[in-house]
């Protein structure tokens, strides 16, 4: 039955890739847990990462609040429930909209910019060199930034959905006519501890998932600027698609 081969091949093609990035996964994790620490390399990351990732990140946090409010109200509106506004913002924020909008716009910067670099740096042989002056690039080049990933996204998305937060009081007070006091209340009222801690976990497992699809990418480019571009791309759409999938298992093991 030839119409299975096709089938079969692209079957042990992903197998083999699963494969691969699993034994990558476990190696990293090995060397972040292991000294010597690069410190310097990992404070950079940190700074790539947190602060310079805080525009576009607060950005995108503080329209989503506000276009939040407005769709709420103009839906809300029709049934005269304009009271859950503000209910609705904080918990749509803190829960979903954070961490999912914070980690694709730092899979779309970070994770394309750690592809680049490290793809750069493997096609022209930085990597091999560093593996000849004894120093493990896995210590060097991927657990720095898989550390901060892992510490910065949550910072991130604790400042986002302040952000977005307010982004929402803004649109209901000036724009809405809400009383100011009565929309603070409203927020604090039905917000949760776990509402917040469960978006500070799913940024931890963003941010992992992002540094490591970046550094996987890089590290195994080939074929000269091609190959980097191609990485890139990889990068991105990989670490995209698996945030979307771990945000559906994380909120089902949250709220389920």
């Amino acid at each position: 039955m030839p119409f299975l081969s096709p089938i079969g091949r692209t079957a042990l093609t992903f197998m083999e890739a699963t494969g691969r990035l699993m034994m990558f996964t476990a190696l990293a994790l090995s060397h972040c847990v292991r000294p010597p620490f690069y410190l310097r390399h990992l404070g950079r990351q940190m700074m790539d990462i947190g602060y310079y990732s805080l525009p576009v990140v607060g950005l995108t946090a503080i329209f989503t609040g506000m276009v939040l409010a407005l769709q709420s109200y103009s839906g809300f509106s029709r049934f005269e429930a304009e009271s859950a506004i503000a209910t609705v913002v904080v918990l749509s924020v803190t829960r979903e909209l954070g961490p999912v909008l914070a980690g694709l716009m730092v899979a779309g910067r970070i994770g394309a910019a750690m592809a680049a670099e490290l793809g750069t740096m493997r096609v022209t042989e930085q990597v091999d060199a560093l593996t000849t002056l004894s120093t493990n690039p896995f210590k060097y080049l991927i657990a720095p930034r898989l550390i901060a990933g892992v510490l910065m996204l949550p910072c991130l998305v604790l400042v986002a959905d302040i952000i977005g937060v307010f982004g929402g009081f803004l649109i209901s007070v000036y724009r809405l006519d809400f009383n100011p006091a009565t929309y603070i209340r409203n927020s604090w009222q039905y917000l949760e501890v776990m509402d917040v801690v469960s978006g500070l976990v799913k940024a931890a497992a963003f941010g992992f998932v992002i540094s490591l699809m970046g550094c996987y990418h890089g590290y195994n480019s080939r074929g000269g600027a091609q190959g980097v571009g191609a990485a890139t791309t990889n990068a991105v759409v990989s670490a995209s698609i698996l945030i979307l999938v771990l945000n559906y298992l994380l909120t089902g093991i949250f709220f389920s």
